[in-house]
């Protein structure tokens, strides 16, 4: 089962897949350590730029920025109490206390060996369950997978975002582009409005860097940053190697954290942010010193950022076996297999085992790269980003938005269409729609719509083929337990409140 890992190995070990490793690590350091800036924004500006790239370089530069952009928002929530990423909030806490005693380079220290360690657990959990997961799902027929699309649009629904409704609108709206341009059974046109431009669907990446790109930069361009001298200069802190050894006593937070990590990375729709937020409270929990916490407490950096990094691969090993990424960069990335030819689901490890297992062992190498490049680097060079002009970055990013959705077919209609996707992401965003799914329902849309039509035509008619064996009985259950289990749970939690008249833990998150 594991053969083909192994023979992908001399493949990443070439010298281009590794630079791009290293490239893409160190361009997500910076993206990460820009506040407003994140790893879904910077990987849906790539994409357009990796069209004429082999997949495994294009990848290679995928993974380097998410694991390099989520330690890079450590940089800023240390030094200036601002979260370059969600996933940093918690990294706050602890670590601009640190600075502000002096501490803020032992403190980026402790981040960046956490950060690695998380890495490469959450890489190793891709590596030893995605192969088998993918061996189960190659049973799967087309009223399966129809049932798992679902399955995959109800859990990002109703497990992201504070309001169901919302979440509803944003997969509607999802689905609704997917059935944009000619229908995949007949050929008849949809929704085209005479638009020869729409004849091949709406293309991913211009939805990605739409939704996704445009608005966090239309923010940097609202609200410009401003920074004290205390990211700008030089941090005076002892070598990594010196500073090791006094880290080791954080190796059950490390542990804790990592498993804290790659369970919620697993789960639909959960994201880095929830497991940072978890495993630093029940580390906090389990310290015993936790009136320190909160005060300057390097434990609890290390217990943000392991389990924000544990989350990173992860969040791929639903989307690699069953089409249903785990977070907001997971669904940008399944574009990027995409546009590469390459379509997420069982097939994927049949048909391309070396693209797929080269690009777990460039995440994996990729959290190794972060000790060695954000260790020596970030902690005496990348904290100077923060002092950049906020408005010339994002004037510069929007160019480069412009000219890769510009590159994909050569035509203005691009632009416009992707303008259009910016203006509608950045209302969501105001108005507190969750984005992922609405980049769910475009890609599992279609691939619900295809598989629902297969199976029917293979039943010929008969309906009961959607639910007619253990597996596809077992998906609707899960469905139906996503949709309506949290509702559940609130009408527990609230006769529960109403009878115990408070709250049971007595703490409450910093």
């Amino acid at each position: 089962m594991y053969g083909d890992l192994i023979d992908a190995l001399p493949t990443v070990l070439t010298v281009a897949n590794f630079a791009a490793i290293v490239i893409g690590v160190i361009a997500g350091i910076v993206v990460g350590a820009l506040p407003g800036l994140s790893a879904t924004m910077a990987i849906s500006v790539l994409v357009p730029f990796t069209f004429g790239l082999d997949p495994l370089v294009a990848l290679g530069l995928m993974a380097g920025i998410y694991n390099g952009a989520m330690y890079g928002g450590a940089i800023p929530a240390i030094l200036l109490r601002i979260p370059g990423t969600p996933a940093a909030v918690a990294t706050c806490f602890d670590g601009y206390p640190m600075a502000q005693q002096g501490k803020g380079g032992y403190a980026l220290q402790v981040a960046v060996v956490s950060s690695s360690i998380g890495g490469i657990a959450s890489a190793l959990a891709l590596m030893l369950l995605a192969p088998p997961l993918s061996r189960v799902t190659l049973l799967f027929g087309p009223s399966e997978i129809f049932w798992i699309a679902v399955f995959g649009l109800s859990s990002v629904v109703f497990l992201l975002g504070k309001h169901v409704v919302k979440g509803l609108i944003s997969a509607a709206f999802g689905v609704l582009v997917s059935s944009v341009g000619a229908d995949p059974i007949l050929g008849v046109d949809r929704f085209t409005y005479g638009q020869l431009e729409l004849l091949d669907g709406i293309n991913i990446v211009i939805l990605l860097v739409g939704l996704y790109a445009l608005p966090p930069v239309i923010d940097l361009l609202e609200k410009p940053l401003k920074t004290d001298a205390l990211g700008t200069g030089k941090l005076h802190t002892q070598s990594l190697l010196t500073s090791l050894p006094s880290m080791f006593r954080f190796w059950r937070t490390w542990l804790r954290s990592s498993l804290f990590g790659i369970w919620i990375g697993i789960l639909p729709g959960a994201g880095g942010s929830m497991a940072a937020f978890l495993s630093y409270n029940e580390a906090r929990r389990a310290s015993k010193t936790p009136e320190t916490w909160g005060k300057g407490e390097p434990e609890g950096i290390a217990a943000s950022e392991t389990a924000n990094n544990a989350d990173t691969a992860a969040a791929l090993i639903p989307a690699l076996t069953l089409g249903i990424p785990g977070t907001a960069v997971a669904a940008v990335m399944l574009g990027g297999l995409l546009i590469h030819g390459l379509q997420p689901g069982p097939m994927l490890f049949r048909e391309n085992p070396d693209v797929v297992f080269g690009f777990m062992w460039q995440f994996l190498f990729g959290a190794i790269l972060l000790i060695f490049l954000g260790g020596s680097l970030a902690t005496n060079n990348f904290a100077r980003v923060l002092a950049l002009p906020r408005p010339l970055l994002g004037a510069m990013i929007i160019v480069l938005m412009l000219v890769g959705v510009y590159s994909i077919h050569g035509r203005m209609f691009d632009v416009y269409l992707m303008l259009g996707f910016g203006a509608i992401g950045y209302l969501m965003d105001k108005l507190d729609f969750p984005l992922p799914p609405v980049v769910l329902g475009l890609i599992l849309g279609g691939f619900a719509e295809e598989n629902l039509r297969l199976a029917l035509r293979i039943g010929q008619g008969d309906w009961s083929i959607l639910w007619h064996n253990v597996t596809s009985q077992l998906l609707i259950v899960l469905t139906i337990g996503v949709v309506f289990g949290p509702g559940i749970l609130r009408r527990i939690r609230r006769k529960g409140g109403k009878g115990g008249g408070g709250d049971a833990d007595g703490n409450a998150t910093p």
